[in-house]
């Protein structure tokens, strides 16, 4: 028959009749059985053995009755292995002293003489809860791994070559290291979010979440359930509690992307979260402290909108204790052959293609386009020219590079300028025109254009906008 006995357990009791009594019984139990008489033990088996859980007695040799050494030996258990669990064995037990057993973080008390049954149930229980604390344990270990891999991958494009950008990471590392508000303001694909998790990797932060929120492409209806949770049955299809954006950042970093685009009233409820540093639940009157570093980053120009009493004066001031403003790619040309390299050599491995290079013509070409959409306009200008291009060096001839709209189109015709009928064309035409009309202002283009926010998000995605 299989033998499907199983965990690791450790005796410590300084009575060799309670050892072997324990030993005897255990073992038909159980795939490891130590025991040790000696506490002063205890850290040298902990240190070359992993158990599920460990029987302690309270009373030794110096100390008859009162549990003490018991106490401190838990104590160092748990400093040792916070995750095994702990059963105390006393034959002096009242109340008062398992309370303050379990309160102290043994997993559970048990009397002398003991019931065999009972014991092996109390054991059996213990295995489970440490195994799921070591199994919480591997995931908090994991979260941090892939967390810090993905801010690493995500910031290799954080590119200083060029002395506008070199003054920036200066005031990066600065301002990094404390808790200052940071507004980041800039053209669309300017880099924003690389520059927000660049100061959330330099933090001291760095090991805890960073929550990023598109404000531009969250409903107002769902302002408040997604930034600040909800409880079940706040709503028709509030099923379950669910923690809001503000608590599962708590600890790190939120960054608000597209702050410029929320409507006065929720521009009201973001100003109470931020100065009284508490969130409510939907459904609830509870206020839940929230302990985050705040990065918001628009390419509106919110000084305006606040003359126009479209932005609140009082937030503005609130989110922007230092602010970084990063210049458009045509203005920072030193970069272009730097992160035209790290595109290629991404979309090269992506797409499995050998490394592709820029001829000289090529890399001058990229060097004089005015990139109206900045980085991410390059990024799919050379993600596209690696998945069509044939051979390991690319051509001035290869990058597809004029503008489909003129960019300075007669302010008396208003007219939208297209060299040819393509669809594709003539909709990104389109786009940036309803763009440039609203002052970049996504929500009011989406409503001339016909389309929901995200769908003209997507949109400028795919064209670079």
């Amino acid at each position: 028959m299989k033998n499907t006995k199983y965990g690791t357990i450790l005796a410590v009791d300084d009575n060799a009749d309670v050892l072997t009594s324990l030993r005897l019984l255990l073992k038909q139990h159980f795939s490891v059985i130590h025991t040790e008489a000696n506490p002063e033990a205890i850290p040298a088996l902990l240190k070359n053995t992993r158990y599920d859980v460990i029987l302690l007695d309270m009373n030794f040799t110096k100390d008859v009755s009162s549990g003490a050494e018991g106490f401190e030996w838990l104590q160092n258990i748990h400093a040792l292995d916070p995750n095994v669990a702990v059963i105390m064995l006393t034959a002096y037990g009242d109340v008062s002293t398992a309370i303050r057993a379990i309160k102290e973080g043994a997993t559970d008390f048990v009397l002398k003489p003991w019931q065999n049954e009972k014991l092996v149930a109390t054991i059996n229980a213990a295995m489970e809860l440490s195994g799921t604390r070591r199994e919480v344990e591997v995931l908090k270990t994991n979260e941090r791994a892939l967390k810090s891999a993905l801010s690493t991958a995500l910031n290799q494009n954080f590119i200083v070559a060029s002395p506008a950008m070199q003054q920036i990471s200066a005031l990066v590392e600065k301002v990094a290291a404390t808790d200052a508000n940071v507004l980041i303001l800039g053209e669309n694909g300017t880099g924003k979010e690389v520059i927000a998790r660049e100061l959330h990797s330099r933090s001291l932060r760095a090991k805890e979440a960073f929550i990023s929120v598109d404000m531009g492409a969250l409903p107002e209806t769902l302002f408040e359930s997604e930034l600040f949770g909800t409880m079940k049955g706040a709503f028709t299809d509030a099923k379950e509690d669910r923690a809001g954006r503000f608590e599962i950042a708590s600890g790190g970093t939120l960054f608000l992307d597209e702050i410029g685009n929320i409507s006065l009233p929720a521009q009201s409820k973001l100003l109470a979260a931020l100065q009284n540093r508490t969130i409510t639940r939907l459904g609830s009157s509870k206020q839940i402290p929230v302990d985050i570093r705040l990065i918001c980053a628009t390419n509106m120009p919110l000084y305006e909108m606040v003359e126009q009493k479209q932005f609140r004066q009082d937030l503005l001031y609130r989110i922007n204790t230092v602010e970084i403003h990063l210049p458009p790619l045509r203005e920072r040309k030193e970069d272009i052959p730097i992160l035209a390299e790290y595109f290629l050599k991404t979309y090269s491995a992506k797409y499995r293609k050998p490394l592709l290079r820029l001829s000289p013509a090529a890399l001058k070409k990229l060097e004089q386009y005015p990139w109206r959409g900045n980085i991410r306009e390059l990024q799919h200008t050379l993600e596209r020219v690696v998945i069509m291009t044939d051979s390991a060096i690319i051509e001035a001839h290869d990058l597809s590079l004029t503008s489909a709209v003129s960019q300075t189109p007669s302010a008396s015709s208003g007219g939208i300028v297209v060299e040819n009928l393509n669809l594709d064309d003539v909709e990104k035409a389109v786009i940036r025109k309803a763009l440039q009309k609203h002052n970049g202002n996504v929500s009011h283009a989406a409503d001339e254009l016909g389309l929901t926010r995200a769908a003209l998000y997507r949109r400028m995605e795919k064209y670079g906008l």
